[in-house]
């Protein structure tokens, strides 16, 4: 929605939200997350709307499932406006420092040469 439409108020998308949702099913609680979001903030900024999603499930209420997603987006999008997208930032954030060696290494050693080819033929393109 937010892509469609990037300059809606977050009002808006969460009223698009309750229209395009109200009378169906809730989700289910026990994984609860919004992983697209992840890439683009630290987790404390991006769950922050979680307990309100949990709580609007837990009362059958799209209006607080709404709330909760639209925090978790204002968040995210108040994050990348003031620091940068996730990994362009400082090395503090880098999510990759420390893990390319040993990713490197795993994927030197597990998988096939022919696939290794294959996966970095497909990433030039």
């Amino acid at each position: 929605m937010r892509r469609e439409n990037p300059q809606a108020a977050y009002k808006d998308v969460a009223a698009q939200l309750v229209r395009e949702f109200s009378g169906a099913e809730f989700p289910p609680t026990y994984n609860l997350t919004i992983p697209e979001q992840d890439a683009r903030a630290p987790e404390e900024d991006w769950s922050a709307g979680l307990p309100l999603v949990l709580r609007g499930i837990q009362q059958k209420d799209w209006n607080g499932v709404a709330q909760g997603i639209v925090l978790s987006l204002e968040q995210t999008e108040n994050y990348e406006r003031q620091r940068g997208p996730e990994g362009t930032r400082d090395k503090w954030h880098d999510r990759s420092k420390g893990v390319e060696e040993a990713t490197a290494k795993g994927i030197g050693k597990w998988m096939p040469d022919e696939l290794l080819r294959m996966a970095e033929r497909s990433a030039k393109k």
